[in-house]
């Protein structure tokens, strides 16, 4: 399974996402590659010193260097990173006009084969070139969407976006599901929100919501996830629940 972690609005846990289902995937003992997408590097910092790489997902995508060349081990057994830089900004204006573009990363990730058993693909806040190369290579969409007043604004302009990549480069291309974050269970508009979200999506909400966390904000900063950080707090039940959701959405037990 290759899942894309997408969603055009920032501030929605999408990176926090990213993290901590990868973390939780390789907890339960599957080989997980995090690609990271996104110029701020966020994922990337989490689990290692940029300081100490040798390459990342600019020069893949760029050319000239192999996927398997920039993947480094991550903080936890059986997780892999793929890393970024903000060096990434420069993408969408040097791969404008070629005919390839959107095929970079795919074409990247099946050169691993099978590998891993799971890859998660962290993106960034924008529906640009990086974005569409994560869903022209991925199997699954998982949408992550805050619980807070403006939650499916720019919505429609992410599932039109699904929609095209499904109707020519990646006619596999599934949404996985839609994942309530930093949802606040003492207030009514989270709750009138979750709602709404439902009201709209259905079957494709997820059972398990993230509530608002500190200890989930804070794992970033201690280049750890959830599961290392706090094992024993409610960000780390969530999550797992979430990975164990994911793992029956894809149907691998």
């Amino acid at each position: 399974m290759k899942i894309a972690i997408t969603n055009q609005k920032g501030g929605v846990g999408k990176t926090t996402t990213a993290i901590n289902l990868a973390a939780g995937l390789a907890q339960k003992g599957l080989k997980t590659l995090l690609i990271d997408l996104d110029p701020q590097a966020n994922s990337t910092m989490s689990n290692v010193d940029l300081e100490e790489l040798n390459g990342n997902m600019y020069d893949v995508l760029n050319g000239g260097t192999s996927l398997a060349e920039v993947i480094v081990p991550g903080t936890l057994d059986n997780l892999f990173i793929a890393p970024s830089r903000i060096a990434m900004a420069k993408l969408e204006v040097r791969l404008g006009g070629e005919l390839d573009a959107p095929y970079r990363l795919k074409d990247c990730i099946d050169s691993l084969g099978g590998e891993y058993d799971a890859i998660i693909i962290d993106t960034p806040p924008t529906l640009g070139l990086l974005t569409v190369n994560a869903m022209v290579a991925a199997t699954h969409v998982l949408i992550p969407i805050q619980a807070s007043y403006f939650a499916l604004e720019g919505t429609d302009d992410l599932l039109e976006t699904i929609d095209k990549i499904k109707a020519r480069p990646n006619t596999e291309l599934r949404v996985l599901g839609v994942l309530i974050t930093m949802f606040d269970r003492r207030t009514i508009l989270a709750r009138e929100v979750r709602e709404e979200i439902l009201e709209v999506f259905g079957d494709h909400v997820f059972d398990t919501f993230i509530t608002k966390s500190v200890r989930l904000e804070e794992s970033p900063a201690h280049r750890s996830s959830i599961f290392d950080h706090a094992p024993s707090s409610s960000g780390a039940y969530e999550y797992y629940r979430l990975c164990e959701e994911v793992l029956q959405r894809v149907g691998t037990k």
